[in-house]
């Protein structure tokens, strides 16, 4: 059997006799043609459901009757939210905005993100959840692609969130308002150089 010296020392039988097979590729990339960030969405009736709130997709896989696979182009902004449950009720709610990565940004590994996403809000809990959601149906009754709103306003939210306790003695929660002249300003310093 062939050995040979792995980097911390170690010796270990070599890959070309090994019995397990070797992992393959997580995508293929032609050269020059930037990663594609996969999110894989499920729905099981009155179980789980993992769906996107917004973003698009530059397509859309069904892999069965229950799952599915949406591909994302570098930079692209989504949300996803996932909500589980089991025969005492809700078990889980968790709603996150992410940011498909490029080539040479630095990501975080998502359970369901493939190769992985910048996160900029990432809420659980009913109330938290449901707060965001309102604030999405808000932004996007302006006429504004929540898509394109700012990465700073998803963690001003993510933070007021993070911060805010419910309660019968805690002020109710006042969460920041995205406008169109907010996001007027956030357009234009993007196009800045």
């Amino acid at each position: 059997m062939n050995m040979h010296t792995t980097p911390d020392g170690t010796v270990a039988p070599s890959a070309a006799h090994s019995p397990l097979p070797q992992p393959l590729p997580l995508q293929y990339s032609p050269a020059g043609t930037p990663p594609l960030t996969r999110v894989s969405l499920a729905y099981v009736h009155q179980r789980f459901n993992l769906y996107l709130r917004f973003g698009q997709p530059e397509r859309t896989l069904q892999l069965d009757h229950w799952r599915r696979c949406a591909i994302f182009k570098p930079s692209a902004v989504f949300c996803r939210v996932r909500w589980q449950a089991n025969d005492q009720g809700t078990t889980l709610w968790q709603l996150m905005v992410l940011q498909a990565g490029t080539p040479l940004d630095t990501m975080q590994r998502l359970p369901g993100v493939r190769p992985g996403a910048r996160v900029l809000l990432h809420v659980e809990g009913e109330l938290k959840v449901r707060a965001v959601l309102q604030q999405i149906d808000v932004i996007e009754a302006q006429g504004i692609d929540a898509c394109t709103v700012a990465a700073a306003y998803w963690g001003t939210l993510g933070n007021r969130l993070a911060a805010w306790t419910s309660g019968p003695s805690v002020a109710p929660l006042q969460l920041p308002t995205f406008t169109a002249d907010r996001h007027a300003a956030a357009l234009a310093a993007r196009d800045l150089p």
